[in-house]
This record gives structure tokens, C-alpha cells and sequence, in this order.
């Protein structure tokens, strides 16, 4: 039960790249655009959010990461400081869950299935999270008073380890705010 779990709700959160969005066009309500940082200050891509009916839907491109599988969340505050990006708080986390798809305590509003970096550098994500809005207001908006953060680490997420899922450094950073 707990796997097959596991798999639907990982099945509804990712969607493989190239593919289109018409109902969620449909009934877009928010849209930010979202600067990616490295730990230099250098601009490494750009992150789009929408929010439909569905949850929010993320499309994020980066370049010039080293190759591997990492580990991707929305984190609590809209304050990417360098070189560490600690300023961006723990994970967004408003129903105070633990983390991962795998805790059977968890999971923070903020995880993400892991991405994949090839070894080209290059990554991009396409993929809807049910449990968070972009309407100001609710308490699980990332939009809220202090924002909130994207963050790429510099390892995998192991889906069940917590605070974090083991995921290593924060390597990446964009600031989500109005």
C-alpha cells in the first residue's frame, strides 16, 4: 500500500518534459518568473510557477551544474544570500510534516522529485505540486508575507530522511515573491 502510494503520488507530481498544458492554461490564476542563482551570484536559469486547479505547475531550466541526480525544494523565505543560501530557511513546511515522499510522518509541502542533471550541465523539470498555491493568503502559499525559495542541492534526496532527505549543499537558488 505504502508503495503504491508512494508511486501514484509521485506519478501525479511529475510530468515528463515536452508536454503541454492546455487545462492548466485554462485555468491559470498566478504566474511568477523566477531567477536561478549559483553560489557565485551568476544567473544559471530561470524557473517558471503557475498555479491551476492541480496545484502549481513548475517549469524550471538550469545549466552549467555538475552532472548527477539532486535533490530540488521549495524552501521558506524569498532570500537567496550567497554563497550557502541558508537565508532561505528550512523547507516549506506549513503543515509541519516531516520530510519525504517515504516518511510515512511526512512529507513537507516543499519536496520535489529529484532532477536529474546531464552530463551536458543541463537540466530542465517539468512537473506539478498538488500541495501548494500561489494565492496570497493561504497558508500553504509560497506567496506569502516572507515568500519562499527554490533550491537545487547538490545530491539526491533520499525521500525519506529528515529535515532534508540527505540532499547535500544548496547549489542553486531563485527567490519566489510578488
Amino acid at each position: 500500500m505504502k508503495k503504491e502510494f508512494i508511486f501514484l503520488l509521485l506519478s501525479g507530481m511529475v510530468i515528463l518534459s515536452g508536454c503541454n498544458f492546455p487545462s492548466a492554461d485554462a485555468d491559470l490564476k498566478e504566474k511568477v518568473q523566477v531567477s536561478l542563482v549559483n553560489t557565485e551570484g551568476k544567473e544559471v536559469g530561470q524557473a517558471t510557477l503557475s498555479e491551476h486547479s492541480k496545484g502549481v505547475h513548475i517549469l524550471l531550466k538550469a545549466e552549467g551544474l555538475s552532472p548527477g541526480v539532486k535533490g530540488i525544494h521549495f524552501h521558506e523565505t524569498a532570500k537567496c544570500e550567497k554563497p550557502d543560501f541558508t537565508t532561505a530557511g528550512s523547507h516549506f513546511n506549513p503543515g509541519h510534516k516531516e520530510h519525504g515522499f517515504e516518511n510515512p510522518k511526512g512529507y513537507h509541502a516543499g519536496d520535489l522529485p529529484n532532477i536529474e542533471v546531464g552530463e551536458d550541465g543541463k537540466v530542465e523539470l517539468e512537473t506539478v505540486s498538488p500541495a501548494i498555491v500561489l494565492t496570497a493568503g493561504k497558508s500553504n502559499s509560497l506567496l506569502d508575507a516572507d515568500g519562499s525559495s527554490i533550491i537545487i542541492h547538490e545530491d539526491a534526496d533520499d525521500y525519506k530522511t529528515d529535515p532534508a532527505g540527505n540532499s547535500g549543499k544548496r547549489i542553486v537558488c531563485g527567490e519566489i515573491s510578488k
